[in-house]
């Protein structure tokens, strides 16, 4: 087990690894206050290429606050963060190299699921956002449901749908906030296979879950966040569901 220990805070900014090969997402020393209250305090994180980190804690820990500063939905009060394709270019470039899922779908209901692609394709500036439409509900196995309206999805249906939809300008990373809730056994097992096949085929992930055996299976490497500081991380050598959850058990005094 490794613990932090607090870390000087910097200005916030997008800038440049000076490593040979720089992680997908490196972020150092990041903190974020809602007024008097610390949501995270002294966060660092590298994503690798191909690498999925798991991102665990109970409630109130500063996951999706984490999450959310490393799609740019949010800005840190402190703490440097740098994203490896878009070194000297604009905020926006950044978010270009992102793809997010969070709780909610962000699918319109009124909309189709081919309409849903097509539609957040255009918003990318796709050149041809209808024909990434169709690879991508191919790819999530949704051509059968293509001219359905979101609002008619199970959750397991909609979830694959808000997948695809991140994946839309194929982002060099994926963001997940607590994506196996709600879902069945069969939509849970396919989902981790998907997470997997992402993985496999070159992007970087960030899962946030409660699932404690879903991230010793899936996980490269995981991180445990306890009143917004990591207080422990593991690579994937040590990520055995056993040891995880006896540490989980020690450092939050219970489980999931």
């Amino acid at each position: 087990m490794e613990v932090l220990q607090p870390l000087r805070w910097s200005a916030v900014s997008f800038q440049a690894d000076p490593r040979p090969n720089p992680a997908t997402v490196s972020a150092r020393g990041l903190e974020k206050r809602f007024g008097a209250v610390a949501a995270l305090r002294g966060v660092d994180l590298d994503i690798p290429s191909r690498h999925l980190v798991a991102v665990l804690g109970p409630n109130g820990a500063g996951k999706s606050t984490l999450i959310k500063i490393l799609a740019g939905l949010t800005r840190p009060t402190a703490g440097t963060l740098s994203i490896a394709d878009a070194v000297g270019k604009s905020r926006y470039h950044a978010r270009l190299q992102i793809g997010f899922v969070g709780h909610a779908t962000l699918l319109y209901p009124e909309l189709s699921a081919r309409e849903n692609l097509v539609f957040t394709g255009r918003l990318h500036g796709l050149a041809d956002p209808r024909g990434r439409a169709e690879q991508l509900l191919e790819e999530e196995g949704l051509l059968a449901i293509g001219d359905r309206r979101a609002r008619s999805l199970s959750r397991g249906l909609a979830q694959r749908l808000s997948i695809a939809r991140a994946l839309v300008h194929d982002p060099s990373l994926l963001l997940l906030d607590e994506p196996f809730t709600g879902l069945d056994r069969p939509s849970a097992d396919r989902l981790a296979a998907r997470l997997a096949s992402l993985r496999e085929k070159g992007r970087s992930l960030a899962l946030v879950t409660h699932d404690l055996m879903q991230a010793s299976e899936l996980a490269d490497s995981v991180i445990l966040l306890v009143d917004g500081r990591p207080l422990y991380r593991a690579e994937r050598e040590q990520v055995r569901h056993d040891d995880l959850e006896q540490t989980y058990r020690s450092l939050t005094g219970g489980l999931p």
